[in-house]
Parts: structure tokens; C-alpha cells; sequence
């Protein structure tokens, strides 16, 4: 006997969690006799979700898969709230909506019809990308320091399917605690962890490791845009830790949309900067990025100039 109602709502934009909401749902209802039915909302035409809910010459239980419904035009939007309110006889509706009011009057009749509504929020803040990794590895069944967490959202964590894909990767390759070493070994050259370690060295005042890593970097390939955006993010994060009051790195973090390590690195490198310093390292990196967008000669020389200026200014007193 399946588990799941007869209309299923998967709603919120982030893919991967739409996605599995979807695979496990189908596993629930899943029979031998089942056919799995699905319809775009791209080339959804009138009449084609009612030609698919009706009874199948050969019995058997179907699952009718609605994707995109926020992306919907008129027709599909009309005939999906009319077979939600029509009611369905041994078919499992499966409605995916990212976000948006497009598709209000289905989504009102399927509440009305209590769907079972599974959630797909967006995986956007580091906190929330930290609190996604930490919960891969727990489900898995491995556990993972916050220094190993925090390297792999540094070095992976602008997509968070690579990011899962990255977990399993390291969940499938290596066996006991997941450390940070463990992710320098296999991401430590990822064009996002070279940034953050240039952005570590230039903001703790080291210029000679942080160009050393930048020109690296540099010569391996990688675009100097990138990095001035990694100095542009850790510099502001230090500013807004430095002004945010005390508290508690957990509580703090809440407040501030970080991840609760961020916090306690920002917090490490606030305590040799004051407001007038950070503020010009700020505008050199704000130089910098419209050098490297085009507006200057010379990209590379724009981000070591910008990382002279973060290392001097941490090193003044």
C-alpha cells in the first residue's frame, strides 16, 4: 500500500532537493503495474493531463508528473486545477512549482485537497551550504570535522549539486573521519579554495604567501575574477562580524546569514583591523574587480596590487 496521497506538491527552487523529493516519492508508489507520466509545462497543450488521467485499457496505477508549474501558460494551469478538483481514481498527482505566483488557483485547489507538500528551499547562504553538507555525511553515515566542511563549501560550494556529488565522493573514496586534508586531497586545487587561501593569507597581512598563491594560481589558468570576488567576500564578512556585537558564534551567525565557522575566521581576522583600514582594503578590491571586468590593462597586476594593499593595511598601525 503506498504511503503517499494522491496529490503530492514538491515545492521550492533548489534542484537537487526537488529532485530527490521526486525519486523518493516515485519509490513509494511504485508498483509493477505502474506507469510514470510526465509533462512539461514547455510543451504542456490543453486537454493532455486529462487524456492521462483517464483509466487505462490495462488497469494499473499511474503517476502523473507535472514539472515546472510556475512556468506554466493558461491551459495547463486550468486543466490541472480542474482534475484537482474533479478528484482522481488510482493515479498519484506529482506537481513540482520552483517558486513564484504563476499556478496560484492549482496550488489553492491542492491544498484544498490536502496534498502532502515536500519542500525544496533554496540552498544559498554558506550557513545553509554548511548545514547541507554536515547533514550528506550524517546521512550517509560518516562523520566530518567543521574545518573539513568548511573547505569543501569554500572549494565546491558554488553549485550545490557538485556539492553533493563531492560528499559522495568522499564518502565512496575514503573511509573513517572526513578532515580537512581529506578534502585538500581531493578539491585543494579547485579554482574557489585557491581563492579563499589568498584571501586568508592578504587578510591576516602575510603579501608574500598570498601573491605566491595568487601567481599560482594564475599560472595554472586560473581567471583572476574569481578571486577578487573570493577578497571581496571575506573582507566584507569581516566587516560586518567586526560591527555585529558579541554573542555567541551560533547566534551570530544566525543573524548574519553565515555559517557558524565563518563567524569564528571573521572574527579571528577582525582583531587586527579597525573601521578606516578595512574600508580602504574594501575599495581596493572594489578597484580591482572593475580592473579585471574590463575596465583595466592588466587583470593579474589590478589583484596583486589589490593584495598588496589588503596585506599592507592589516600590517598598519
Amino acid at each position: 500500500m503506498s504511503r503517499v496521497t494522491p496529490y503530492v506538491l514538491i515545492k521550492g527552487p533548489e534542484q537537487v532537493l526537488a529532485d530527490r523529493a521526486l525519486a523518493a516519492t516515485l519509490e513509494d508508489v511504485r508498483r509493477v503495474d505502474t506507469e510514470v507520466i510526465r509533462l512539461s509545462a514547455e510543451t504542456y497543450q490543453r486537454g493532455d493531463l486529462q487524456v492521462h488521467a483517464s483509466p487505462s485499457l490495462f488497469g494499473g496505477h499511474k503517476v502523473l508528473v507535472v514539472q515546472d508549474l510556475d512556468e506554466a501558460g493558461d491551459d495547463l494551469i486550468d486543466d490541472l486545477t480542474s482534475l484537482v478538483k474533479e478528484g482522481v481514481d488510482d493515479i498519484t498527482l506529482i506537481v513540482l512549482h520552483k517558486s513564484g505566483n504563476r499556478g496560484k488557483r492549482a496550488l489553492d485547489a491542492l491544498k484544498a485537497a490536502k496534498a502532502r507538500v515536500i519542500e525544496a528551499p533554496e540552498i544559498k547562504t554558506d550557513r545553509a551550504k554548511s548545514d547541507f553538507v554536515t547533514n550528506e555525511f550524517r546521512v550517509a553515515g560518516r562523520k566530518a570535522t567543521p574545518d573539513a566542511v568548511r573547505s569543501l563549501v569554500e572549494a565546491v560550494g558554488k553549485d550545490v549539486r557538485e556539492l553533493a556529488a563531492a560528499c559522495q565522493q568522499l564518502v565512496d573514496d575514503t573511509s573513517g573521519l572526513i578532515d580537512a586534508d581529506v578534502v585538500e586531497t581531493y578539491h585543494g586545487g579547485r579554482v574557489e579554495a585557491t581563492g579563499f587561501r589568498v584571501a586568508d593569507a592578504a587578510i591576516a597581512g602575510d603579501a608574500g604567501a598570498a601573491l605566491t598563491l595568487l601567481r599560482h594560481a594564475v599560472a595554472a589558468g586560473v581567471d583572476p575574477v574569481p578571486i577578487v570576488a573570493v577578497l571581496a567576500s571575506q573582507l566584507r564578512q569581516v566587516a560586518r562580524v567586526a560591527t555585529a556585537g558579541g554573542g555567541n558564534s551560533q547566534a551570530l551567525a544566525g543573524r548574519l546569514g553565515m555559517a557558524p565557522w565563518q563567524v569564528d575566521r571573521a572574527r579571528k581576522a577582525a582583531s587586527g583591523w579597525d573601521g578606516a583600514r578595512l574600508g580602504r582594503a574594501i575599495q581596493a578590491v572594489a578597484a580591482a574587480d572593475f580592473d579585471v571586468k574590463g575596465g583595466g590593462r592588466d587583470p593579474v597586476f589590478a589583484v596583486e596590487k589589490a593584495v598588496r594593499v589588503i596585506a599592507t593595511e592589516r600590517n598598519a598601525r
